[in-house]
């Protein structure tokens, strides 16, 4: 029993021994698929980690390839708008070269032109000088025959014979030198003249000048002067406007060159008078109310204008000066009127022709824009015109119709034509300037009478709303040389019996019709002079 006891635990451990070691070894399998596991996990994870700093790092480098190329090409971009805009400017800068160089040749032309007319008048003169010493001498010799007169005799004879002749020959002379600077003399003339009228000499300008304000009764008179005469000069100090208190009744006039002052000067006394109190401080209280109100309703007059015109994109010191112009006027007509009335038929002209209509209402709207504020600068309103479209970048035509509607400029379009053309007729027609029908058909009737009342005149007719006169000579009365006296001497009397604003343009017309006739053709023959 013994034995069997041993050989059963014998049995039992080797048994015990062999599980061990299989569980041993099987153990030792699973620990080492395990580490096996996990070193694959980790270098999984390890490549994962490397591809995502791979990625990381080539998209970091792409963005910043980008931002770069971005950079460059911005910086590429505005090299090359700036190179087109040099070059822009050097295209423009080029054509005004250019302009400028064909103005001068056309001055150098003219120059000579003169030049070669002043040679020309200078030998004629020489000429005339020679005859005319030579017709003194030989009346000189036929007056020596003459035993019965006296000295003083003799020289009323002589002066009475040479009058006709040097009369006729002085005249030839003065055309040719009147017909060179005709033009300009007479646009430059109106121009300083007009200018002067309507600017500064307030004395012929009433109606441009001056403005009343009617007192409820006389004593605020009184209250308008103040103690010391403190309020009226604390009132002309605030507006810029005279105030002339005389024996009128119930009534003060104001005073000044400037229509919007002068307005907004109005309208203070007005506040003034309703408030019924008048002393230093009220009266800038009410010149400031005054001032608001004015520009206001320059403003509003601005934009109803272009609104009704249809005219966008106007600069904000372009539409206060065509407000101003509500307050301005010209021979009595409304300047503000007068420029629409001009867009206006400017439009209609540049539709019918297929031109701009648009740019044409802005042209004839803008072309005495400078007359909002030639009242207190220094120069013509075509100067102060321009230089304001030019500072608010206007369109060139309309700057070219500014300056060509007085000539002082070549219209560089056919709607700058159109403008000049729609601004006589605007000024012009009969009625435009405070005419009323029946002063206008006496004055036209008067000029006709007075054209009639020289001998040899067959017909005068005044056109251009009585601006000029044609007048009709009959040819086998008139001779050429008369004929032109005969226009010198209308022009004067015109001068001296009647009163009328501007200039009145006398035409003398003598023409001969010759006509002949064969048996195989005829020959009509026209000559004007």
């Amino acid at each position: 029993m013994a034995i069997h006891f041993d050989l059963t635990l014998i049995v039992t451990m080797i048994i015990s021994l062999l599980a061990g070691g299989f569980i041993g070894v099987f153990i030792y399998s699973s620990l080492l698929r395990s580490k096996k596991q996990a070193a694959n996990q980790i270098i999984e994870q390890a490549k994962k980690q490397a591809e995502k700093i791979r990625r990381d790092s080539h998209y970091k480098l792409k963005s910043e390839l980008q931002q770069k190329r971005n950079a460059f090409l911005k910086e590429i971009r505005q090299k090359e708008e700036k190179a087109s805009r040099l070059e822009n400017e050097n295209i423009r800068r080029e054509k005004a070269l250019r302009r400028e160089e064909n103005q001068l040749k056309i001055k150098e032309a003219r120059l000579e032109n003169k030049e070669k007319k002043i040679n020309e008048l200078e030998q004629l003169l020489y000429e005339k000088h020679k005859k005319v010493d030579f017709l003194i001498e030989e009346q000189n010799k036929r007056l020596e025959k003459i035993a019965n007169l006296t000295i003083e005799e003799a020289k009323h004879e002589l002066m009475k014979n040479l009058e006709s002749q040097a009369k006729l020959e002085a005249v030839q002379l003065v055309k040719d030198i009147k017909e060179e600077a005709k033009e300009k003399a007479q646009r430059e003339a109106k121009e300083i003249i007009a200018q002067a009228i309507e600017n500064l000499a307030y004395e012929f300008t009433m109606e441009s000048t001056l403005a009343t304000v009617e007192l409820p009764s006389e004593r605020f008179k009184g209250m308008i002067i103040g103690r010391e005469g403190r309020n009226i000069r604390a009132f002309e100090e605030a507006t810029g406007v005279k105030v002339i208190v005389d024996d009128t009744p119930e009534l003060i006039v104001l005073s000044g060159y400037d229509p919007v002052a002068r307005e907004i000067a109005r309208l203070a006394m007005e506040y003034l008078i309703k408030g019924k109190t008048i002393n230093v401080n009220t009266i800038q209280q009410m010149v400031n109310r005054a001032t608001k109100e004015v520009n206001r309703s320059i403003q509003k007059a601005a934009e109803e204008t272009l609104r009704e015109l249809k005219i966008t994109n106007v600069h904000p010191k372009m539409r206060e000066a065509l407000g101003r112009l509500k307050y301005r006027y010209s021979y009595g007509q409304n300047m503000l009127q007068h420029s629409k009335e001009v867009a206006y038929i400017a439009g209609s002209m540049a539709a019918e022709l297929g031109f701009n209509v648009n740019l044409a209402r802005r042209a004839g709207l803008f072309h005495d824009i400078g007359k909002a504020v030639s009242n207190n600068s220094e120069g013509s309103h075509v100067t102060l015109g321009l230089e304001l479209a030019e500072a608010c970048r206007e369109h060139e035509i309309v700057k070219n119709a500014i300056l060509a509607h007085h000539e002082e400029a070549e219209p560089i379009h056919p709607i700058s034509v159109l403008v000049t053309a729609a601004d006589k007729i605007s000024g012009s027609r009969p009625g435009a300037r405070r005419d009323t029908l029946e002063a206008y058909t006496k004055r036209i009737t008067k000029l006709e009478e007075i054209g009639n009342s020289f001998e040899g005149v067959a017909k005068t007719y005044a056109i251009s709303a009585g601006r000029e006169i044609r007048v009709i000579v009959e040819p086998d009365k008139i001779t050429d040389e008369q004929a032109m006296v005969l226009s010198t001497d209308i022009a004067s009397k015109i001068r001296e019996t009647m009163e009328f604003p501007g200039q009145i343009k006398v035409c003398v017309i003598r023409q001969t019709i010759i006509s002949k006739y064969t048996d195989d053709f005829e020959d009509n023959m026209n000559f004007e002079h």
